[in-house]
């Protein structure tokens, strides 16, 4: 589990082919300082394990699903990539509850610079549309945001906003980030929840009163 708080800007200086997949190797000097092999750590979003490692690099297999899902299929050396370590048990959750598990991507549409901050709206696959709330958490590239606009639900075009201080854009690769780049997107999990139980929850029948008042 993480929280969305971007410990460190790595560096991807290897990709490999790896079966269906690839191996990962990434410059990581904070990550890898208390990491030990099996360990995991968020690349932009992704949760990867650590299967060898050195003085300021990690190495991770990536399989074919995070590479359909995610953006890393994308990456190549000199990939600017957002890094978290898992957060320990008695840390405090600075940002929200982050599995790592990206449920697909969107395209940034748009960046408007403010005077001290960058809103920045990104498209949305209609079909996580519902699990995203104008004020709700969402991991965008792993990065722990709050929703500040959404598009109503009869809108054409699904897509929502988020505004980024100073310090996430200095501490982040969404400071980097134009329109037409691909972004990792990670819903809130309580919503993923709610989503699927509401599916297995019957309509109850109406309330007829038959056979009169008792």
């Amino acid at each position: 589990m993480f929280t969305g708080i971007i410990e460190e800007r790595g560096e991807i200086v290897a990709v490999e082919p790896s079966g269906d997949g690839v191996r990962m190797t990434v410059r990581a000097p904070l990550s890898v300082s208390d990491a030990g092999h099996g360990d995991s750590i968020a690349v932009s979003g992704v949760c990867l394990t650590v299967v060898d490692q050195g003085d300021d690099w990690f190495t991770a297999d990536v399989m074919r699903q995070s590479l359909d899902m995610a953006t890393l299929g994308a990456f190549g050396p000199g990939t600017r990539v957002n890094l978290e370590r898992a957060m320990a048990a008695h840390g405090r959750l600075g940002g929200h509850i982050v599995q790592g598990h990206v449920d697909g991507t969107g395209t940034v549409l748009e960046v408007r610079p403010g005077a001290e901050w960058r809103v920045i709206r990104i498209s949305l696959p209609a079909e996580l549309a519902p699990l995203v709330v104008d004020k709700g958490s969402i991991a965008v590239d792993g990065v722990s945001l709050t929703v500040s606009n959404a598009a109503d639900a009869a809108a054409s075009e699904a897509w929502f906003e988020v505004s980024l201080i100073p310090e996430t854009l200095e501490a982040t690769t969404l400071g980097d980030r134009v329109a037409g780049d691909r972004v990792n997107l990670e819903t809130d999990i309580l919503a993923r929840h709610v989503q699927r139980l509401l599916a297995f929850t019957p309509t109850s029948p109406e309330n007829t009163n038959e056979g009169g008042s008792r």
